[in-house]
């Protein structure tokens, strides 16, 4: 199981040296009270026996930084490493949701694949008026006094929290990882390049650049320093009605959620998400009726710092909001409905483009002009990317636009269809 900084192994008590580890403790180390950061170089945490382990054989468990982490087992020809293992689901700790397994060995957090869908959602509602007329994301306000904002801060902190487990996970099996997340970056500004020629105000040009500038020098940066890059730039960024600066804040800021752990626990806690919720809203509140109150003669269209604190805790309050519904009844249904757009999440983005203009100037549908015709049409066009979404992925790993672009990031030819397909 990899953590940040390290892999927790499990090997038999018995004998000198430690065995390769052959048993999946993803359910025990979830579970672990021990100071993961003081336990180093195959220090013995804890001696048991378990039924899950065959015959009842003694077990010690340890931490280790990756790179003193053999990347060949001796003696084990073909036996894969942790971080390398492919495989369906990962053992939850009990009580715990379950969780998908990325082809990386992690497990797949499945509440960020439903922000990813549902942030997809908001982000085609709001835009589809702007991507019929050509127009750009930053002039024009497409939906009268609605506030359609919500998507842009979501999905920069789901780009920067994505960036850094991605870079965890390129520590473990590359020797130069930042290499790896260069060449993503750039492939990702060339698509975004490709697609600002259909849509001018599309945001990926912007997030390669803010990540090549911001995202990547400060992965090299102590996971203090990432939280107080981040804690400056928001608030500045607000005071400038949002742009660059706020996308780069937000990364900072998915960045430091997983350098302090906090993404590792997103599903396994209720309490903590309600009360940021309520926080979120009393703040909100609070700024909009400021807003109202103090700058009822300003230009709508130009931001001014509470009406941006207003949509930035907004975010908040439908991020926590979605993370209380998963720990309900309900996480079945939203894992249907937003997880199969949320993991082709890049190839829905750019088809969206395509199927908007598709509906405006082939089919003649007065999209940018009505939203009585904008709203149903982003409304099929979802329904469509959905079905699609989800036949695709019960027989491929990820869409193919993201196995492209994981072409690009790992420079060789990723496998394209399922395990054993």
């Amino acid at each position: 199981m990899a953590v940040r900084g390290g892999i927790w192994i499990m090997a038999p008590a018995s004998g000198k040296n430690w065995d390769w580890p052959t048993i999946d403790v993803a359910t025990v180390c979830a579970t672990s009270p021990v100071n993961r950061s003081k336990v180093r170089s195959w220090m013995p945490l804890t001696l048991l026996s378990t039924d899950t382990v065959p015959a009842g054989v003694p077990v010690v468990f340890g931490f280790m930084p990756r790179e003193e982490f053999p990347r060949e087992p001796t003696g084990h020809p073909g036996q894969r490493l942790p971080h390398d293992a492919e495989s369906s689901t990962v053992a939850p700790a009990s009580g715990q949701p379950p969780t998908a397994a990325l082809s990386s060995g992690r497990p797949r957090i499945i509440a960020l694949d439903v922000l990813r869908g549902f942030t997809l959602c908001e982000i085609l509602f709001a835009n589809i008026q702007l991507i019929a007329n050509h127009g750009t994301a930053v002039v024009t306000q497409p939906m009268g006094d609605w506030d359609p904002w919500l998507g842009l801060p979501i999905f920069s902190l789901l780009f920067g929290i994505g960036f850094t487990l991605l870079l965890d996970s390129a520590a473990d099996r590359v020797s130069r990882p930042r290499l790896v997340l260069l060449r993503r970056l750039v492939a990702l500004l060339a698509i975004g390049l490709a697609h600002m020629v259909l849509w001018p105000g599309e945001i990926l040009t912007k997030y390669a650049v803010v990540g090549v500038l911001v995202l990547l020098p400060s992965s090299w940066l102590p996971r203090w320093a990432v939280a107080g890059l981040a804690a400056v730039l928001v608030p500045v960024a607000l005071f400038g009605g949002g742009g660059p600066l706020l996308i780069a804040g937000l990364f900072l800021l998915g960045s430091a959620l997983v350098g302090y752990g906090v993404i590792e626990q997103i599903e396994r806690s209720t309490r903590w998400p309600l009360l940021l919720g309520l926080v979120f809203a009393v703040g909100a509140a609070s700024a909009l009726w400021v807003h109202a109150q103090v700058e009822s003669g300003a230009d709508p269209m130009q931001p001014s710092f509470t009406s941006s604190l207003a949509d930035l805790l907004i975010a908040g309050v439908v991020v926590c909001a979605l993370l209380v519904l998963l720990r309900t009844p309900l996480r079945p249904v939203l894992r249907v409905v937003f997880a199969p757009l949320g993991r082709m999440a890049l190839t829905n983005y750019l088809t969206a483009t395509l199927l908007v203009l598709a509906a405006s100037r082939l089919l003649g549908l007065p999209v940018g002009q009505s939203l009585q015709v904008a709203f149903p049409t982003a409304g099929a066009i979802l329904a469509a990317q959905w079905l699609l979404s989800t036949l695709w992925l019960r027989r491929y790993r990820q869409g193919p636009l993201e196995w492209l672009w994981r072409w690009a990031t790992w420079a060789r030819r990723p496998p394209f269809g399922r395990v054993g397909t």
